[in-house]
C-alpha cells in the first residue's frame, strides 16, 4: 500500500515547481486547486518519512540490543511508534471525496407526523446551528417555510466553514446527516401523554461554485409567484418568489424568503447548483465498484439513519451502532461523537476496500 508514496513524491516536487511559477499565481482557481493538493501530499509525505525514520532507528537499536540488552526496550518503543505512524499513513492514503473540503447546503423537511414532524425539523435545525457555532462555522438561511406552531415544513441553509483541516469542512462532516431522522416523544398536541413516532428528512449537498457546474440559460424555466407564509403577515403583495426548473433533469427549486425577486433567484440558483453537483456525484458513485464505495455514504437515503427517543433521552445511529443517553446534549449541539462514529465507520469501510483491492 505504501508503494503509492513513490509516485506522490514526484508529484509533490512537480507541484512545488508549478506553484512557484508566475502564471500559476495569476490563475486564482488553479492556484487554489494546486495548493490544496500540495497540502494533502505534504501531510502524507511527512508521515511516510516519519514511518521510515522510526523503522531505520528501530533496526539500528535492534542491532545494538544484540550486544546490549538494555536497548531492547528502546526497540519496542520505536516499533510501537512506527506502527502508529503506519496507521496514520494508511488513513491518509485512503481516497477521499473531493467534495469533503467544501461548504455545505443542508435541507431539513418535515415528513409524516404533521405539526409534530415540523417541530422536530426545527429541533434538527437548531441542533445543526449550535453545532456549527461550536465549530466556528456560519449558518445562512436560504429558504424556509414555517409551520403554524413555529416548526419548519422545509428549511434550507448554507453552512460556511472557512478554512478547515482536510475532511473537517462542513460537507466532509455533515454529509453523514443525509437521510431520515426518526423521533419518538409525546407531541405538544397530545393530550393523553402518549408517545408518537414521526420523522423528518435531511439532505446534505456540497455547495457548488459556478465553476463546478455549468448551467445553460436555455435549460432553465423560471416562474415567479407571490410568496406565502403563516399568519399572513409575511405574505408579499408582489411576485417576488421564484421557482426554477432545470429542464434536462427535472430538478425544481423555489425560494421566497427574500423580498427581492433577484435575491430569491440568486438563492435558488445556489441550491440548484448544489443539487446538480450532488446528482453528478451520486451518478459517479453508482458507477464505481462496490469495493470503492463507503458503506455509510451509500446507505439508502429513504431509510431511517437515526432515532431520537425522548422518553429514554437516547440517540441511536442505525448505520454505525452508536448509542448514547444524552439526547438533550446532542440536540443542544453536542453532535461530534455521533459524527465521529460515522467518520470511523466510513474510514473502516474504505480501508477494507483497499485491502480487498
Amino acid at each position: 500500500m505504501f508503494e503509492a508514496v513513490d509516485g506522490m513524491l514526484a508529484e509533490h516536487q512537480e507541484l512545488e515547481a508549478r506553484l512557484a511559477l508566475p502564471e500559476t499565481h495569476a490563475d486564482a482557481r488553479l492556484a487554489r486547486t494546486l495548493n490544496r493538493r500540495y497540502a494533502d501530499l505534504s501531510g502524507i509525505i511527512a508521515t511516510w518519512r516519519e514511518w521510515r525514520r522510526l523503522g531505520e532507528d528501530a533496526e539500528a537499536a535492534r542491532e545494538l540490543a544484540e550486544d546490549d540488552p538494555a536497548f531492547a526496550e528502546e526497540v519496542a518503543e520505536l516499533r510501537a511508534g512506527q506502527e502508529e505512524a503506519a496507521e496514520r499513513l494508511r488513513r491518509l492514503l485512503v481516497p477521499r471525496d473531493e467534495a469533503d473540503d467544501k461548504d455545505a447546503l443542508l435541507e431539513v423537511k418535515s415528513g409524516e407526523g404533521g405539526e409534530e414532524s415540523a417541530l422536530f425539523a426545527g429541533d434538527l435545525l437548531r441542533m445543526y446551528t449550535r453545532y456549527a457555532e461550536q465549530r466556528g462555522w456560519r449558518i445562512e438561511v436560504l429558504d424556509a417555510t414555517e409551520s403554524d406552531l413555529g416548526g419548519y415544513k422545509s428549511v434550507t441553509v448554507a453552512v460556511k466553514g472557512g478554512s478547515s483541516e482536510p475532511g473537517q469542512a462542513p460537507y466532509g462532516l455533515l454529509k453523514f446527516e443525509g437521510g431520515v431522522h426518526r423521533v419518538q416523544r409525546v407531541p405538544v398536541t397530545e393530550s393523553q401523554g402518549r408517545v408518537h413516532t414521526s420523522a423528518a428528512g435531511v439532505l446534505v449537498m456540497p455547495e457548488a461554485e459556478q465553476i463546478d457546474v455549468e448551467i445553460h440559460d436555455n435549460d432553465l424555466r423560471i416562474d415567479v409567484f407571490r410568496s406565502s407564509g403563516p399568519g399572513g403577515q409575511s405574505v408579499n403583495t408582489t411576485d417576488s418568489a421564484v421557482r426554477i426548473t432545470h429542464l434536462p433533469t427535472g430538478i425544481v427549486v423555489s425560494c421566497q424568503n427574500e423580498k427581492s425577486q433577484l435575491q430569491n433567484k440568486d438563492q435558488a440558483m445556489r441550491i440548484l447548483r448544489a443539487r446538480l453537483l450532488q446528482a453528478a456525484q451520486d451518478a459517479a458513485d453508482a458507477e464505481a465498484s462496490d469495493a470503492r464505495r463507503s458503506q455509510v455514504r451509500t446507505v439508502d437515503r429513504s431509510e431511517r439513519i437515526r432515532t431520537y427517543n425522548f422518553p429514554e433521552n437516547r440517540i441511536s445511529d442505525h448505520r454505525t451502532g452508536y448509542k448514547s443517553y444524552n439526547l438533550d446534549q446532542v440536540l443542544d449541539g453536542d453532535l461530534q461523537p455521533v459524527l465521529d462514529s460515522c467518520v470511523e465507520s466510513d474510514l473502516a469501510a474504505r480501508l477494507a476496500a483497499l485491502g480487498d483491492g
